[in-house]
């Protein structure tokens, strides 16, 4: 009989987890689209990722921007958007022959 009330307990505990994570999932898709920003907010202004993706455009490797704007390497590769692919076409490869 003890067994049953401990199976029972448990059962009731998984139970109340599995309804306390569909709330906080349903909590943060109503938050969000009412437009509110999700979780922690971003140490890294905005303005120094726009200054690191312009001297990125000019060619500076990530090292001297690291240096030059102070954001440590791990947040800069977070939040700085990749670099689009560069196409190559026919006319391209002509060209370098």
């Amino acid at each position: 009989m003890s067994q049953l009330v401990v199976v029972m307990v448990a059962l009731f505990g998984q139970m109340e987890r599995t309804y306390a994570i569909e709330r906080a999932v349903h909590a943060r898709a109503v938050a969000t689209s009412k437009g509110k920003r999700i979780g922690r907010p971003s140490v890294v202004d905005p303005t120094k990722l726009d200054y690191a993706a312009h001297l990125r455009d000019e060619g500076l490797s990530i090292s001297q921007i690291v240096e030059k704007i102070g954001i440590t390497r791990s947040s800069l590769y977070r939040h700085l958007p990749p670099r689009p692919p560069e196409t190559l076409t026919a006319e391209d490869e002509h060209e370098t022959r």
